[in-house]
Protein backbone atom coordinates (compact mmCIF):
# COMPACT_ATOMS: atom_id res chain seq x y z
CA UNK A 1 0.00 0.00 0.00
CA UNK A 2 2.13 2.68 -1.26
CA UNK A 3 -1.19 5.61 -1.61
CA UNK A 4 -1.38 8.12 1.32
CA UNK A 5 -4.61 7.19 3.38
CA UNK A 6 -7.54 9.09 3.35
CA UNK A 7 -8.24 11.85 5.56
CA UNK A 8 -12.05 11.84 5.78
CA UNK A 9 -12.13 8.01 5.46
CA UNK A 10 -9.62 8.42 8.50
CA UNK A 11 -12.11 10.55 10.30
CA UNK A 12 -15.02 8.58 9.86
CA UNK A 13 -12.96 5.53 11.50
CA UNK A 14 -11.99 7.75 14.76
CA UNK A 15 -15.71 9.45 15.38
CA UNK A 16 -16.72 5.31 15.36
CA UNK A 17 -13.66 4.66 18.03
CA UNK A 18 -15.00 7.74 20.14
CA UNK A 19 -18.60 7.07 19.81
CA UNK A 20 -18.82 3.20 19.80
CA UNK A 21 -20.68 2.41 17.11
CA UNK A 22 -22.01 3.27 13.78
CA UNK A 23 -25.20 4.69 14.56
CA UNK A 24 -23.69 7.10 16.93
CA UNK A 25 -20.81 8.04 14.60
CA UNK A 26 -23.19 9.12 12.11
CA UNK A 27 -25.43 11.29 13.90
CA UNK A 28 -22.19 13.11 14.75
CA UNK A 29 -20.64 13.18 11.00
CA UNK A 30 -24.41 14.20 10.40
CA UNK A 31 -24.32 11.29 7.85
CA UNK A 32 -26.12 7.93 7.41
CA UNK A 33 -25.30 4.49 9.14
CA UNK A 34 -24.54 3.08 5.67
CA UNK A 35 -22.38 5.78 4.80
CA UNK A 36 -20.60 5.33 7.79
CA UNK A 37 -20.24 1.55 6.94
CA UNK A 38 -19.01 2.13 3.63
CA UNK A 39 -16.62 4.55 4.65
CA UNK A 40 -14.52 2.14 6.91
CA UNK A 41 -14.75 -0.31 4.37
CA UNK A 42 -13.33 1.73 2.27
CA UNK A 43 -10.39 2.43 4.22
CA UNK A 44 -10.14 -1.46 5.49
CA UNK A 45 -9.81 -2.20 1.79
CA UNK A 46 -7.04 0.16 1.44
CA UNK A 47 -4.89 -0.92 4.17
CA UNK A 48 -5.51 -4.56 3.43
CA UNK A 49 -7.05 -5.45 6.78
CA UNK A 50 -10.01 -5.78 9.32
CA UNK A 51 -10.36 -2.40 11.09
CA UNK A 52 -13.64 -2.93 13.38
CA UNK A 53 -14.89 -5.94 15.24
CA UNK A 54 -18.42 -5.42 15.85
CA UNK A 55 -19.99 -6.64 19.46
CA UNK A 56 -23.37 -6.33 19.89
CA UNK A 57 -24.31 -2.99 19.87
CA UNK A 58 -20.55 -1.72 20.71
CA UNK A 59 -17.85 -1.56 17.70
CA UNK A 60 -13.78 -2.01 19.59
CA UNK A 61 -10.95 -1.77 17.12
CA UNK A 62 -9.11 -4.72 15.79
CA UNK A 63 -5.72 -5.02 16.83
CA UNK A 64 -4.63 -3.66 13.16
CA UNK A 65 -7.54 -0.76 14.08
CA UNK A 66 -5.57 -0.20 17.39
CA UNK A 67 -2.41 0.25 15.52
CA UNK A 68 -3.70 2.31 12.64
CA UNK A 69 -5.75 4.71 15.69
CA UNK A 70 -2.60 6.31 16.68
CA UNK A 71 -1.20 7.24 13.61
CA UNK A 72 -4.73 8.29 12.42
CA UNK A 73 -5.11 10.53 15.59
CA UNK A 74 -1.77 12.64 14.70
CA UNK A 75 -2.89 12.20 11.12
CA UNK A 76 -5.63 14.78 12.13
CA UNK A 77 -4.09 16.50 14.39
CA UNK A 78 -1.16 17.72 12.28
CA UNK A 79 -4.00 18.30 9.62
CA UNK A 80 -5.75 20.95 11.99
CA UNK A 81 -2.43 22.42 12.99
CA UNK A 82 -1.49 23.24 9.39
CA UNK A 83 -4.98 24.54 8.74
CA UNK A 84 -4.85 26.91 11.54
CA UNK A 85 -0.88 27.62 11.40
CA UNK A 86 -1.81 28.90 7.58
CA UNK A 87 -5.03 30.59 8.17
CA UNK A 88 -2.93 32.55 10.81
CA UNK A 89 -5.49 31.27 13.61
CA UNK A 90 -2.12 30.19 15.50
CA UNK A 91 -3.57 27.84 18.62
CA UNK A 92 -4.42 29.99 21.64
CA UNK A 93 -6.21 28.00 24.19
CA UNK A 94 -6.06 26.68 27.73
CA UNK A 95 -5.67 22.90 28.55
CA UNK A 96 -6.51 21.87 31.40
CA UNK A 97 -4.49 18.32 31.76
CA UNK A 98 -4.49 15.65 35.19
CA UNK A 99 -1.85 13.25 35.82
CA UNK A 100 -1.02 10.32 38.49
CA UNK A 101 1.72 11.90 39.92
CA UNK A 102 4.15 8.90 39.23
CA UNK A 103 4.08 10.11 35.20
CA UNK A 104 3.77 14.11 36.32
CA UNK A 105 6.81 13.44 38.48
CA UNK A 106 8.59 12.24 35.99
CA UNK A 107 8.44 11.22 32.37
CA UNK A 108 5.73 13.55 31.46
CA UNK A 109 7.68 16.57 33.08
CA UNK A 110 10.39 16.92 30.33
CA UNK A 111 7.38 16.13 27.27
CA UNK A 112 4.92 19.14 28.70
CA UNK A 113 8.01 21.72 29.36
CA UNK A 114 8.93 20.80 25.57
CA UNK A 115 5.87 21.74 24.42
CA UNK A 116 5.45 24.60 26.27
CA UNK A 117 8.18 26.11 24.67
CA UNK A 118 7.32 25.29 21.45
CA UNK A 119 3.36 26.52 21.79
CA UNK A 120 4.13 29.75 23.72
CA UNK A 121 0.57 30.44 23.06
CA UNK A 122 -0.98 27.26 24.64
CA UNK A 123 -1.85 27.82 28.16
CA UNK A 124 -1.28 24.36 30.06
CA UNK A 125 -2.91 23.69 33.77
CA UNK A 126 -1.20 20.75 34.96
CA UNK A 127 -2.09 19.10 37.86
CA UNK A 128 -1.55 15.45 39.57
CA UNK A 129 -2.62 13.53 42.15
CA UNK A 130 -4.27 10.47 42.61
CA UNK A 131 -6.24 8.80 39.68
CA UNK A 132 -9.41 8.63 41.77
CA UNK A 133 -9.60 12.23 42.54
CA UNK A 134 -8.43 13.04 38.96
CA UNK A 135 -11.36 10.82 37.30
CA UNK A 136 -13.96 12.47 39.57
CA UNK A 137 -12.91 16.19 38.87
CA UNK A 138 -12.50 15.10 35.11
CA UNK A 139 -16.19 13.58 34.98
CA UNK A 140 -17.23 16.78 36.85
CA UNK A 141 -15.97 18.93 34.21
CA UNK A 142 -12.55 20.33 35.42
CA UNK A 143 -10.33 18.40 33.14
CA UNK A 144 -10.62 18.50 29.57
CA UNK A 145 -7.94 15.38 29.43
CA UNK A 146 -6.60 13.00 32.24
CA UNK A 147 -4.50 9.96 32.52
CA UNK A 148 -5.49 7.44 34.80
CA UNK A 149 -4.69 4.28 36.39
CA UNK A 150 -8.15 2.25 36.69
CA UNK A 151 -9.78 -1.24 36.67
CA UNK A 152 -10.12 -2.84 33.19
CA UNK A 153 -14.01 -1.86 31.35
CA UNK A 154 -14.44 1.37 32.93
CA UNK A 155 -16.67 3.35 30.59
CA UNK A 156 -15.91 6.03 28.27
CA UNK A 157 -12.09 5.12 28.33
CA UNK A 158 -10.47 6.58 25.30
CA UNK A 159 -6.76 4.26 25.00
CA UNK A 160 -5.59 1.67 27.59
CA UNK A 161 -3.06 -0.46 28.51
CA UNK A 162 -2.19 -3.18 31.04
CA UNK A 163 -0.68 -1.86 33.75
CA UNK A 164 1.56 -4.96 35.34
CA UNK A 165 1.44 -4.90 39.34
CA UNK A 166 3.46 -6.88 41.79
CA UNK A 167 4.39 -6.79 45.31
CA UNK A 168 7.73 -5.32 46.75
CA UNK A 169 9.54 -5.79 49.39
CA UNK A 170 13.20 -4.34 50.51
CA UNK A 171 15.91 -5.47 49.13
CA UNK A 172 18.23 -5.13 52.09
CA UNK A 173 15.74 -5.74 54.82
CA UNK A 174 12.96 -7.60 53.82
CA UNK A 175 9.89 -7.72 55.69
CA UNK A 176 7.46 -10.25 53.79
CA UNK A 177 7.40 -12.82 56.65
CA UNK A 178 6.48 -10.67 59.42
CA UNK A 179 3.51 -11.09 61.69
CA UNK A 180 1.16 -9.27 61.27
CA UNK A 181 2.49 -7.74 57.27
CA UNK A 182 3.54 -4.12 56.84
CA UNK A 183 1.99 -2.23 54.46
CA UNK A 184 3.52 0.91 52.61
CA UNK A 185 0.19 2.33 51.27
CA UNK A 186 -1.47 5.34 49.30
CA UNK A 187 -4.61 7.46 51.48
CA UNK A 188 -7.43 5.84 51.93
CA UNK A 189 -8.99 7.22 48.25
CA UNK A 190 -5.33 6.39 46.26
CA UNK A 191 -5.05 3.04 43.53
CA UNK A 192 -3.81 0.09 44.97
CA UNK A 193 -4.47 0.22 49.03
CA UNK A 194 -7.57 -1.37 48.79
CA UNK A 195 -6.16 -3.89 46.32
CA UNK A 196 -3.73 -5.06 48.75
CA UNK A 197 -6.02 -5.11 52.06
CA UNK A 198 -8.86 -7.04 50.14
CA UNK A 199 -6.62 -9.76 48.81
CA UNK A 200 -5.05 -10.07 51.81
CA UNK A 201 -8.40 -10.30 53.68
CA UNK A 202 -9.00 -12.90 51.45
CA UNK A 203 -6.27 -14.91 52.29
CA UNK A 204 -6.65 -14.24 56.12
CA UNK A 205 -3.60 -12.86 56.18
CA UNK A 206 -2.78 -10.62 59.17
CA UNK A 207 -1.73 -7.23 58.47
CA UNK A 208 -1.20 -3.35 59.31
CA UNK A 209 -0.44 0.27 57.51
CA UNK A 210 2.42 1.14 59.18
CA UNK A 211 3.35 4.48 56.19
CA UNK A 212 1.13 6.27 54.22
CA UNK A 213 2.26 8.72 51.37
CA UNK A 214 0.05 10.21 48.52
CA UNK A 215 3.65 10.42 46.87
CA UNK A 216 5.00 7.27 44.65
CA UNK A 217 8.39 8.75 45.62
CA UNK A 218 7.89 8.39 49.33
CA UNK A 219 6.03 5.04 48.69
CA UNK A 220 9.20 4.03 47.23
CA UNK A 221 11.44 5.04 49.63
CA UNK A 222 9.76 3.68 52.79
CA UNK A 223 9.86 0.30 51.01
CA UNK A 224 13.35 0.58 50.29
CA UNK A 225 13.77 1.31 53.72
CA UNK A 226 12.30 -1.68 55.03
CA UNK A 227 9.07 -0.55 56.56
CA UNK A 228 7.27 -2.33 54.72
CA UNK A 229 5.81 -4.21 51.24
CA UNK A 230 3.50 -2.33 48.86
CA UNK A 231 1.35 -2.82 45.85
CA UNK A 232 3.10 -0.97 42.39
CA UNK A 233 3.38 -0.82 39.16
CA UNK A 234 6.40 -3.27 37.74
CA UNK A 235 7.57 0.22 36.00
CA UNK A 236 8.09 2.06 39.23
CA UNK A 237 10.57 -0.56 40.99
CA UNK A 238 13.79 0.98 41.75
CA UNK A 239 17.02 -0.64 42.60
CA UNK A 240 16.01 -0.82 46.47
CA UNK A 241 13.55 -3.13 45.69
CA UNK A 242 12.92 -7.13 45.52
CA UNK A 243 9.74 -8.44 43.45
CA UNK A 244 8.17 -10.45 45.29
CA UNK A 245 7.62 -13.42 43.12
CA UNK A 246 4.30 -16.21 43.76
CA UNK A 247 6.31 -18.17 45.63
CA UNK A 248 6.29 -15.60 48.26
CA UNK A 249 2.57 -16.86 49.31
CA UNK A 250 1.59 -13.16 48.52
CA UNK A 251 -2.12 -13.14 46.20
CA UNK A 252 -2.16 -12.41 42.55
CA UNK A 253 -2.39 -8.65 41.96
CA UNK A 254 -6.01 -7.76 40.24
CA UNK A 255 -5.30 -6.42 36.47
CA UNK A 256 -5.14 -2.84 36.11
CA UNK A 257 -4.68 -0.32 33.43
CA UNK A 258 -3.56 3.06 32.23
CA UNK A 259 -6.13 4.75 30.17
CA UNK A 260 -6.44 8.22 28.50
CA UNK A 261 -10.09 10.10 29.16
CA UNK A 262 -11.31 13.26 26.68
CA UNK A 263 -14.25 14.11 25.60
CA UNK A 264 -16.40 13.59 22.49
CA UNK A 265 -15.62 16.38 20.24
CA UNK A 266 -12.30 16.90 21.50
CA UNK A 267 -10.22 20.34 20.07
CA UNK A 268 -7.48 19.37 18.30
CA UNK A 269 -5.10 20.69 21.15
CA UNK A 270 -6.64 17.95 23.59
CA UNK A 271 -5.82 15.29 20.77
CA UNK A 272 -2.35 16.56 19.90
CA UNK A 273 -1.76 16.17 23.48
CA UNK A 274 -3.32 12.76 24.38
CA UNK A 275 -1.32 11.12 21.21
CA UNK A 276 2.23 12.57 23.06
CA UNK A 277 0.85 10.94 26.36
CA UNK A 278 0.03 7.54 24.52
CA UNK A 279 3.47 7.59 23.16
CA UNK A 280 4.94 8.29 26.46
CA UNK A 281 3.02 5.40 27.80
CA UNK A 282 4.13 3.10 24.96
CA UNK A 283 7.50 3.55 25.19
CA UNK A 284 7.44 2.84 28.88
CA UNK A 285 5.67 -0.25 28.35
Amino acid sequence: MNRPLNHDLLYTFITVIDTGSFTAAAKRLNSTQSTVSQQILRLESAVGQRLLEREHHHVRPTEAGEQLQGYARKILCLNAEAVSALSGHALSETLRLGLPEDFASSVATPMLASFMRENPRVRLEVTSGLSRDLKRAYDLGEFDLVLVKQPPGVEGTTMHWPEPLCWIDSASYPVVDLDPLPLVAFPADGLYRRDMTDALDSQGRQWQIVYTSSSLASVQRAVAAGMGVSLLPRRTVISGHRILSDGSGLPVPAPMEVAIHYPRGASSLTLRVASMLAELVEHGR
